[in-house]
């Protein structure tokens, strides 16, 4: 295959963001008006590069799938939220790696190491579960082996190259940084290269110890940081001229992230059709390809020895990921990352023990534990139900506790894998999100192996955890931050009740007297049934099933309830075990009552389409929740804009409390809001109604007007002065309202 050779890749991933209790996402503050960061880039980028406009001087002339010209990975846990919530995004993104394996004989796909964990720093137990459960995940969405597979953050070593070998994978891509000297196949004289010059239009050949082989593909690393930093997605002319003007004979091979495309770079999607329609076409003699393609054609004629412990992003290595190398992302000056060797030293300290008492305590459950967890990828890709799983991995009865403890285990496993992915370290703090997530499973691993009889993990974590400090002041240690921010996250059976009681509710689905309502999330299920109810004091039945779990446990239930649709208390007792608990529903983390809240204004916003104003909004005020850390709008603003005039008046006339963010939103959202003449007709009319009325109403008269004041909604008094005047003359006074409305009496 002479010629010149372009293949532009995409690595696509975002950070594990589910909650391993209930194992969905839930909102992320930072990422509004978008429900989580996921939703977001999504929007921006993933969705964008599989409708690609092509513009003219009349218009869109042409609509192309970017992923169909393009080498592509998709980070199994991204690509699973995809699939459920982006469903024609996913079949577009099938569907282009189909046509390109139909072309040339091999798909622009390659798989993604499953928990985008650090390969050089994971165990050879975690290296194998992450290739396995990733070729797993691969194989379930396009049936097909891959042949390729990205290494997180190109992170590398022999061991990890092993690890991909070993399970058949063909090739990886690196960053050019990471080739220490190159030879010919058949030769020991090795020449010493650095990035400037090693020929990167080729591939390698590593020859393994075990004997096995591996090719490595090299991107440019100037034209990949352009794409990236600067700028080179402004124009698709310029893009393209730059591109062809550093091909050559070979494969010119471009690294990108995906989340460039759009998020970073407005219509950056664009530029990336323009360039890969004048590949299609051949333009300046250079045709488009994929790694596998290419590899076919020309294999290797050299080989490469390659950098020990080496990575793309940093310059130390994987120092970025264990120490405070310099090495971060965030930008803020004197801001250190010392809080990453604690962090990493924890988890590995607790993953060490759970891998001991998974072997110990799966002798008695698994026909061979370590194949079972490295084939556990397997049910979780849908590749193989469960009962099939047992049947194969399991030697002991399906209805048993040893069948459940099983189970468990490996449950176990998944989520202390999850606790390692490398945007845990990425930044520059420890109170970001990414460590906060990363804590959140390890948590959830720790709850797991409490209840298969582990214990002292979490004191042994917090010991080490202890001594990484956040930059901010505020948020103290890593033990303080655990405290704070990851055990309130973490579920009980009093917080699943009250959430769904809420839940239910905030829907309109509480269910009647002698009736069932359901709340299903992927990682757990509760079912209410209302026995009683008087106004503030209700009671029932529930019954809790964890996935993955065949036991169902049921309870009694009492709500106490107040004012607030989140607020009072949920009593529970177990019906057949020992178990009481009092939940307070101040106890939620931020998440799960924001979740709460985006089920009430959708319902809410949905059935009110046809409807610009309300009489009163019920809870609304005060269920929004406050802003999280880092978030400047709501999130699903619009909804919250569309329900403006009722959220006003619900807030003017009655007594529900409401927070600080929530005044400062209809505030800014009044300032230009359609409904506000209507609105303030509707107000001026109610407040000379009360006063004819009754002349009592004028303290609360006078609140609304306050509150009014407070919202800068300037109401139109005229008519309520002339009603007050009337009243005046009559012999009635108030010094409140005189003062309010402008009286010098």
């Amino acid at each position: 295959m002479s010629g010149k050779f372009l293949c532009i890749h995409g690595h696509f991933y975002q950070p594990p963001r589910e909650d391993p209790w209930l194992d969905m996402i839930f909102p992320e503050g930072s990422a509004a008006p978008f429900r989580h960061w996921n939703e977001r880039i999504c929007h921006e980028s993933y969705g964008p590069l599989a409708w690609s406009r092509r513009m003219g001087d009349q218009g869109i002339f042409n609509i192309t799938n970017c992923y169909e010209w393009m080498s592509f990975n998709v980070g199994p846990t991204l690509f699973s939220w995809i699939e459920r919530a982006e469903p024609e995004l996913y079949e577009k993104i099938i569907e282009a790696d189909a046509k390109s394996l139909k072309r040339w004989g091999h798909g622009n796909a390659i798989a993604q190491i499953y928990h985008h964990v650090i390969m050089p720093l994971a165990s050879e137990l975690d290296k194998e579960a992450e290739v396995a459960w990733a070729i797993a995940d691969f194989e379930s969405r396009f049936k097909r082996k891959p042949e390729g597979m990205w290494l997180s953050e190109t992170a590398c070593n022999t061991a990890s190259l092993e690890a991909l070998a070993k399970q058949g994978i063909v090739y990886t891509l690196l960053a050019p940084r990471q080739a220490e000297a190159v030879s010919e196949l058949n030769s020991d004289n090795w020449v010493q290269v650095d990035e400037g010059s090693l020929n990167i239009k080729e591939p390698y050949l590593v020859e393994l110890p075990s004997g096995k082989t591996i090719s490595v593909f090299f991107y440019d690393g100037g034209l990949s940081q352009a794409v990236a930093f600067e700028g080179l997605l402004k124009n698709g002319d310029g893009f393209w001229n730059k591109l062809s003007g550093a091909a050559d004979e070979g494969l010119l091979s471009i690294g990108t992230d995906g989340e460039t495309y759009g998020h970073h770079f407005e219509f950056g999607e664009m530029a990336l059709a323009y360039v890969l329609s004048q590949g299609v076409t051949g333009k300046d003699d250079i045709n488009l390809t994929n790694y596998g393609a290419y590899l076919e054609k020309n294999p290797p004629t050299r080989k490469v020895k390659v950098r020990e412990d080496s990575s793309w992003s940093c310059y130390h290595g994987i120092e970025r990921w264990r120490s405070d190398c310099g090495c971060c992302t965030g930008g803020h000056n004197g801001w250190n990352q010392q809080w990453r060797k604690p962090l990493r030293d924890g988890l590995d300290e607790i993953k060490t023990l759970m891998d001991k008492h998974f072997f110990a305590a799966g002798e008695k459950v698994f026909n061979a534990p370590r194949t079972a967890l490295v084939e556990y990828g397997k049910v979780l890709s849908g590749t193989l139900s469960q009962e099939e799983f047992f049947k194969l991995y399991f030697k002991c009865n399906k209805d048993s506790s040893q069948a459940n403890l099983g189970w468990k285990l490996l449950s176990m496993q998944k989520w202390a894998l999850s606790s390692f992915a490398s945007c845990g370290w990425f930044f520059d703090d420890l109170a970001r999100l990414e460590p906060l997530n990363d804590m959140s499973f390890a948590l959830r691993a720790i709850e797991i192996a409490e209840s298969t009889g582990l214990i002292g993990l979490e004191e042994k974590f917090l010991q080490i955890i202890e001594r990484a400090k956040s930059n901010e002041e505020r948020y103290g240690s890593g033990a303080d931050l655990w405290k704070s921010k990851i055990k309130l996250q973490s579920e009980t059976p009093g917080s699943l009740i009250a959430q769904g009681l809420v839940r239910l509710s905030a829907e309109g689905a509480f269910p009647i007297l002698g009736e069932e309502g359901r709340v299903d999330w992927p990682g757990s299920s509760v079912t209410i049934r209302l026995e009683s109810n008087e106004e503030s004091y209700l009671q029932g039945r529930a019954e809790i099933q964890w996935n993955l779990e065949s036991a169902v446990t049921a309870y009694k239930w009492e709500w106490t309830k107040q004012s607030s649709l989140m607020s009072g208390d949920v009593k529970i007792e177990g019906i057949k075990t020992e178990y009481t608990e009092t939940f307070k529903f101040d106890q939620l983390s931020w998440k799960k009552r924001q979740s709460l809240s985006m089920a009430w204004v959708k319902r809410v916003s949905d059935n009110s389409w046809d409807r610009k104003l309300l009489p009163v909004v019920e809870y609304g005020p005060d269920i929004f929740v406050e802003f999280e850390d880092y978030q400047t709008t709501q999130i699903w603003s619009q909804k919250w804009k569309e329900l403006w005039a009722p959220l006003v008046w619900t807030y003017l006339f009655t007594d529900v409390s409401a927070c600080d963010d929530f005044v400062a939103f209809i505030k800014e959202t009044g300032r230009d809001h359609p409904d506000i003449d209507a609105l303030i007709d509707r107000i001026s009319t109610t407040l000379c109604d009360m006063l004819n009325e009754n002349v009592l109403l004028s303290a609360k008269i006078a609140k609304v007007l306050v509150k009014s004041k407070h919202i800068e909604l300037s109401l139109n008094t005229w008519k309520l002065q002339n009603c007050y005047w009337d009243k005046v003359q009559n012999g009635f006074s108030s010094k409140e309202l005189s003062d309010l409305l402008g009286f010098d009496l």
